[in-house]
């Protein structure tokens, strides 16, 4: 089962992500954690991603689906994956069409989680990261506090709110979402595989999921 997950910082994507891989075994795949891993195995490509990001370039689409192509190919891929976050851009998904018919790889479902605007305000500004960058576990005040108020559980090092996830921040996010990826929905809705779930409940939209699936 391939998937892509479509929505709104703070909508839910890495909720039902984990939902989903438990469920059945697929592989949740982000842009960055594959930048990240190409460069960190010094793949060609990686190296290519890594010249980009030292002068604190963009890395361009073209690399990008450079190393996605390696991704879906790895042995983890076989039993399906979520696409959490990519495409971004309608070039990208685009781009993406191509090299899912090249490697004969199709999707099965592309699933828009509709948040309304106030309830990502919320869910973003309440959630609190640990400072402590071999752990960086995620809370939030509201839905999963710490045990112990700005202390992280897992490795006990102080909890703080990033910079990109102040109001302001959150509300340029949703802006710039709302120019570059939610013109997405348009490009996918067409087809039989597009599904919108309301996301103010993570349970309903995994039962959607399940339920278009079978």
């Amino acid at each position: 089962m391939n998937l892509i997950l479509l929505g709104a910082p703070g909508s839910g994507k890495g909720t039902i992500s984990k939902l989903l891989v438990d469920q059945y075994t697929l592989v949740q795949i982000s842009t960055g954690d594959i930048l990240r891993g190409a460069v960190k195995a010094g793949t060609d490509v990686g190296k290519k991603a890594q010249e980009y990001m030292n002068r604190g370039d963009l890395v361009p689409d073209s690399v990008i689906m450079d190393i996605m192509g390696e991704r879906l190919q790895e042995d983890d891929c076989q039993k399906g994956f979520i696409l959490d976050g990519f495409p971004r851009t309608i070039p990208q998904a685009e781009e993406l069409k191509k090299l899912l018919d090249k490697l004969s790889i199709s999707l099965d479902l592309v699933v828009n989680l509709e948040v309304p605007e106030a309830e990502l305000l919320k869910r973003l500004t309440s959630r609190r990261t640990c400072s402590n960058s071999d752990c960086q576990a995620i809370y939030n005040v509201i839905s999963n506090p710490t045990k112990v108020e700005g202390v992280c559980d897992k490795c006990g090092s102080p909890t703080i709110q990033r910079d990109d996830e102040t109001e302001e921040a959150i509300k340029h996010r949703l802006v710039t979402y709302g120019e570059k990826t939610a013109p997405l929905i348009g490009f996918y809705e067409k087809e039989d595989f597009f599904i919108s779930a309301d996301s103010t409940e993570s349970k309903a939209v995994f039962d959607a999921i399940v339920e278009k699936i079978k």
